[in-house]
C-alpha cells in the first residue's frame, strides 16, 4: 500500500515537472517572438526614416541648383542691361527716304538703313527667312516649337522646330544653349524661362552671330524677330518702308508682308 502512495506521488511529481517546463519554454519562445517583432519593427522605424532622409537631401540639393541657376540669371540678365545701347541710339525715321535705293544697302553715317520688315539670312538652317526689325526689343527672338532640353558631352543642347519660310514645313535645329532669360509678358502674373542660342545672322552688309531668345511666334506674322542686340551702333530703321535691302542668297523667301 505504501510503495502505490509513493509510486502515485513520485508520478504526480513528474507531470507537474513536465508541466512546469511546457510553460517554461512556451513563456521563452513567446518572450523571444516577441523581442524579435520588436527589433523588426525598430529595423522598419529605421529604414523609413533612413529613406526620408535620402528624399530630404535630394530635395535640398535640387533647391540649391535651383537657387544658384536663378542667381546666374539675375546676374546675366543685368550685365546685359547694363551694355544695352537705349533704342533712341539705334533708330530713327526718315519720312522723306529715296525709293530708288530700294535694291541695295544704304549707309548713312557708317549705318545700315533698314525697313520695318526685311529678309535675314539665318545659318543654321541656311535660309532666308522675312523678319520684323524691332528697335523696341532688347534681344533677337525666333519661332521655336517642341522645345528639348538635353546634355550632350557633359554641355548643355537645346533641340527645337521651327516653320521652313518656302514650304512651311517643319525643320528641326539643334544649337547650343547659352543661357535662360526671364521675360514678362504683358498681362503675365510670373515671368517665362526661355533658352537663348546663337546664331549667325546676315542682313544687307551685317554679318554677325548674336544670340535668339527661342519662343513660340505663332500669334506673330513673322517667325524671326531682330531687336537691338543687333541693331546697336550698326543700323537705323525706317519704320515707314519694308525691305529696301538685296537678299543675301537667291533663295525665293515667301514671308509674310
Amino acid at each position: 500500500m505504501r510503495i502505490s502512495v509513493l509510486h502515485s506521488s513520485l508520478t504526480s511529481t513528474s507531470i507537474n515537472y513536465k508541466s512546469f517546463f511546457s510553460l517554461f519554454a512556451l513563456l521563452l519562445f513567446s518572450a523571444c517572438d516577441n523581442h524579435e517583432q520588436t527589433l523588426a519593427e525598430r529595423e522598419a522605424r529605421i529604414s523609413a526614416r533612413e529613406s526620408e532622409l535620402v528624399t530630404l537631401f535630394a530635395e535640398l540639393v535640387e533647391q540649391k541648383k535651383s537657387l544658384e541657376k536663378n542667381e546666374s540669371d539675375k546676374i546675366l540678365e543685368n550685365n546685359e542691361d547694363s551694355s544695352q545701347i537705349a533704342p533712341n541710339n539705334c533708330s530713327c525715321e526718315l519720312p522723306n527716304a529715296d525709293d530708288s535705293n530700294r535694291d541695295a544697302p544704304v549707309n548713312t553715317e557708317t549705318k545700315t538703313l533698314l525697313g520695318e520688315l526685311e529678309y535675314v539670312h539665318l545659318d543654321p538652317p541656311g535660309l532666308a527667312f522675312s523678319a520684323r526689325i524691332d528697335t523696341g526689343a532688347r534681344t533677337s527672338s525666333l519661332h521655336a516649337m517642341d522645345i528639348v532640353e538635353f546634355e550632350r558631352d557633359g554641355k548643355p543642347f537645346v533641340k527645337f522646330k521651327m516653320h521652313h519660310p518656302q514650304s512651311g514645313e517643319l525643320i528641326e535645329l539643334t544649337r547650343r544653349l547659352r543661357r535662360h532669360v526671364r521675360i514678362k509678358e504683358r498681362g503675365d502674373k510670373e515671368s517665362q524661362r526661355r533658352p537663348v542660342v546663337r546664331i549667325r545672322v546676315m542682313l544687307a552688309d551685317i554679318n554677325e552671330q548674336i544670340d535668339f531668345t527661342l519662343e513660340n511666334r505663332n500669334k506673330f506674322d513673322h517667325q524671326v524677330l531682330i531687336g537691338r542686340n543687333l541693331l546697336s551702333d550698326l543700323a537705323i530703321v525706317d519704320v515707314s518702308k519694308k525691305y529696301i535691302t538685296a537678299k543675301t542668297d537667291n533663295s525665293e523667301s515667301t514671308g509674310k508682308k
